[in-house]
């Protein structure tokens, strides 16, 4: 009462990324079987080829798994390494705009300063200067 759907998923569950590791395992098993039954010596050495190919296949797939795997780890502590970049420049970005912010304070200190020199030195400049004054 399976649907097809319902076999793929399961069949795809149990072989993991879809590798066929599975199906050859089964083909192994049957080969195995096929050659302890196998009468004679040319079906058994054929028997005992197939098992032979089975099983470098399943090697072969198994490598390239760990080559896969291998390099999801390297890639993974690249991506840590580019993380850390990145959290560093970010913290040095927010120690400028903090130097930057006081530098704009200063700024606006200096300018301050210098308005209420300028209003200063109008007023005085209305003034006599101590020359005329003591005159």
């Amino acid at each position: 009462s399976f649907s097809s759907d319902e076999v793929i998923r399961k069949r795809l569950l149990i072989d993991g990324d879809g590798a066929g590791d599975d199906r050859r395992i089964n083909l192994l098993v049957k080969s195995f079987i096929k050659w302890c039954h196998s009468g004679s010596q040319e079906e058994g050495y054929v028997q005992y080829q197939r098992m032979l190919s089975t099983l470098s296949q399943c090697e072969f797939s198994m490598g390239k798994t760990l080559l896969v795997y291998d390099m999801n780890l390297r890639e993974m502590e690249n991506y840590e390494k580019i993380y850390k970049d990145i959290e560093n420049s970010i913290a040095a970005a927010h120690e400028k705009i903090s130097e930057c912010k006081k530098q704009i304070l200063q700024a606006k200190r200096i300018r301050k300063n210098r308005q209420e020199y300028d209003a200063l030195a109008k007023v005085i400049q209305h003034h006599p200067d101590r020359h005329e004054t003591l005159k």
